[in-house]
């Protein structure tokens, strides 16, 4: 009779470690073989095929953040709605609770669904999916103090003091 030597944690750190000197070697074979000539259209930075026009370090619009959450969002669903159709397809499961079973994960999708479609409906009435915003109505303020006064706060300069030294006693 074999004994074991490795407990589940062990079996699972050798993979781990199996894993990591695997990729250890590819990159250090890869790194190997490759050729090496750089040249400036291959360091170009890629997008989509077009010639890149300024600085790649600009900001991206919020937007696309928004618009790929939901995207996320809506394909999960997809894969929870796969496994429901193929256990609701199951006629033999069905038969077998005399087709409680179907209704139960037919009333249960629909909850499912609804609650994504509340979501969606919550993101469009707030104006989520809007590309083009509105202009927001900034609150005009009745302060009795001239702007002036506050432009000339804005452009002053604070030198930063500076620290004192210690007296020894």
């Amino acid at each position: 009779m074999a004994e074991n030597y490795t407990s589940d944690f062990g079996t699972i750190l050798l993979f781990l470690v199996g894993g990591a000197i695997f990729v250890v070697i590819g990159l250090f074979t890869a790194n190997l073989i490759r050729p090496k000539n750089p040249n400036p259209e291959k360091l170009a930075t890629y997008e989509s095929g077009e010639e890149p026009i300024g600085n790649a370090w600009v900001q991206f619009n919020p937007r696309f953040y928004v618009v790929a959450l939901i995207f996320i969002i809506f394909d999960v669903e997809l894969a929870f709605l796969f496994p429901w159709a193929t256990v609701f397809g199951r006629r033999e499961l069905i038969e077998a609770t005399d087709g409680v079973w179907g209704w139960f994960s037919l009333i249960e999708m629909f909850i499912f669904i609804g609650i994504l479609v509340l979501g969606l409906a919550y993101a469009w009435a707030k104006g989520h999916l809007d590309w083009i915003k509105p202009k927001p109505i900034l609150p005009e303020g009745r302060s009795k103090i001239p702007m002036d006064v506050y432009q000339r706060v804005n452009e002053r300069t604070y030198e930063p003091k500076k620290p004192q030294q210690q007296e020894e006693a």
